[in-house]
């Protein structure tokens, strides 16, 4: 019986933080903000930009939250088209442990606050496109925790929450993953440490990629 594996992306398959906290560093300043600290970028990776804004400077006005998203997203762009964005490597083991799972029979999925723009670029730099079946963003989904990304992705690959497992780094991952009633399982190399990922709701904790298929298929 068909079964899916949707993994998030930073923090999980692919280590994009020095980007994503220049970007934001960049964005503060041009809204007149202090540099935040890149500690509290990185607890905010995976949510989408108006609320990963809103977390780190709650009492501001969604107007300039969404100013410093949308000045979040151009300096992204700009950093990709004159070469300062840095190649963001995937984590050890994730490319074998993606070809067990597929060699194991289970179907793969991404959801995750990146863009699709984003999600295709580091996908296609890896060669990892044609692995996954179903991709869900930022662009077209509220932000995680809300499970609309794993609703999503269960109605593409036609496979129901109990045969599915989301993977992800963070407590949003987890969170989501209880919301769509699915198992998840908590990755430690992430951007949220074990004990918030079990408070979230991880069923399982992977410290290394080469367990994670033996650690999928246990019940």
């Amino acid at each position: 019986m068909t079964r899916l594996a949707v993994f998030d992306c930073d923090g999980t398959l692919a280590d994009g933080q020095a980007n994503i906290c220049l970007a934001m560093a960049l964005a503060f300043a041009d809204a007149g903000l202090g540099e935040p600290d890149p500690r509290d970028v990185r607890r905010i990776v995976g949510l989408s930009l108006p609320q990963a804004v809103a977390a780190l400077v709650p009492d501001s006005m969604p107007a300039l939250h969404e100013a410093v998203a949308e000045g979040y997203k151009r300096h992204f762009r700009a950093m990709r088209s004159d070469g300062r964005l840095a190649e963001e490597p995937l984590f050890p083991g994730v490319v074998d442990a993606l070809g067990a799972l597929l060699d194991g029979g289970w179907m793969l999925g991404v959801a995750t606050g990146k863009s699709d723009r984003g999600l295709s670029l580091l996908l296609t730099q890896h060669g990892l496109t044609r692995h996954f079946v179903t991709l869900q963003t930022a662009d077209r989904h509220p932000s995680k925790p809300h499970p609309a990304m794993l609703y999503a992705a269960m109605g593409e690959a036609g496979v129901r929450a109990e045969r599915t497992v989301m993977i992800g780094d963070t407590g949003f991952d987890m969170a989501m993953a209880a919301a769509a009633g699915t198992r998840a399982i908590g990755v430690t190399w992430g951007y949220h440490g074990p004990d918030e990922l079990v408070a979230a709701g991880a069923d399982r904790l992977c410290d290394d990629a080469a367990t994670l298929p033996a650690l999928l298929e246990q019940p």
